[in-house]
């Protein structure tokens, strides 16, 4: 498995033990990638491998010119990696469970290349987190759905896996390096197929990472994810597009119809729309482990809305250089 860290020296040594300790008895090796880090992450990373043997670090102390964000360093780990199966995390994240590996290697068959797992947040008591992991599940659901139906199109690299293969194959992040993002997302976009692709949703599959604590801090790190959108294939840009103006349409054409329709009549269907959103929420969430959502599902329905006006301006914006 392969970690890339830059200054988290804090998140080193917190989470790597939950990857170290991994209840996993075949062979492996986990690799790290520090990328010059200024902080004390070489010396955490150290303490480590004194212990456990199959830790390999690699060191970068030089810059890749011309290849922004996390691709180079990631880049790296795999190159470096002995294995063929690869499986991604982040230094901010811990596995859910010392299975964490075992279930994500197990869902490999003979024409399996990638495994897309669940990233999710830790659960705190505050309305911000409760967001943070609806838009976190929500966005799940249609990567896990489109999976399912044979249209993979993304992962997220807190929870994912392929093979060595299929990376060097596609010839690695060559089309995407001048981007600093779409080290996951783009990357599985491009060669994610029906008949390559599986998803891992067991709750003990999970990778946990802690949310961010203000709103501004997260309005930031979804308008770097969304500045990747569009590169998307073509079908799916128009099918995600197309499902976020539903969104975007649904309560204005709501109101609407209160006024100029019968009133009883509009409330009947936008009634049975609710309660089809909560049959299909009520089986995910509790899939997914975040059922304590679920009495919020009608309010994060209402907040869509705004959620799509509030990053429309990120999928025009030019992306950043830094990935950290």
């Amino acid at each position: 498995m392969i970690i890339c860290a830059k200054d988290e020296a804090g998140n080193l040594a917190k989470n790597l033990p939950g990857i170290l300790y991994q209840d996993y008895r075949t062979t492996h090796e986990i690799v790290v990638v520090n990328d010059n880090s200024q902080d004390d992450s070489k010396y955490v990373i150290d303490e480590y491998k004194k212990e456990f043997k199959n830790l390999n670090v690699i060191e970068l102390v030089q810059e890749a010119k011309l290849i922004t964000g996390k691709k180079f360093p990631l880049s790296m780990g795999i190159k470096s990696s002995k294995y063929e199966t690869l499986l991604l995390t982040d230094a901010d994240c811990v596995p859910a469970s010392e299975h964490w590996i075992n279930m994500m290697q197990n869902a490999y068959d003979e024409n399996t290349e990638i495994v897309l797992g669940y990233g999710a947040y830790i659960k705190h008591n505050s309305f911000l987190n409760k967001l943070i992991r609806f838009e976190t599940f929500h966005t799940a659901l249609q990567y896990f759905s489109y999976a399912l139906a044979g249209l993979p199109y993304m992962g997220v690299g807190r929870n994912l896996s392929y093979k060595k293969n299929v990376f060097n194959r596609n010839k690695g992040f060559s089309s995407i390096n001048h981007l600093p993002s779409g080290d996951d997302d783009l990357f599985i976009n491009q060669v994610a197929t029906k008949e390559n692709t599986k998803i891992v949703i067991n709750k003990d599959a999970h990778t946990l990472s802690e949310s961010k604590k203000t709103f501004g801090d997260w309005i930031k790190q979804k308008n770097r994810h969304y500045t990747t959108a569009k590169y998307y294939k073509p079908k799916f840009k128009f099918l995600l597009s197309l499902y976020g103006a539903s969104f975007f349409a649904m309560y204005p054409l709501f109101i609407a119809c209160l006024i100029f329709c019968k009133w009883w009549l509009v409330l009947s269907i936008f009634g049975f729309r609710l309660l089809i959103q909560l049959f299909v929420f009520a089986k995910s969430m509790n899939k997914l482990n975040e059922k304590d959502l679920l009495p919020w599902f009608w309010l994060f329905d209402i907040w869509m809305f705004f959620y799509q006006i509030l990053f429309i301006p990120a999928l025009f914006k030019r992306p950043k250089t830094n990935w950290n």
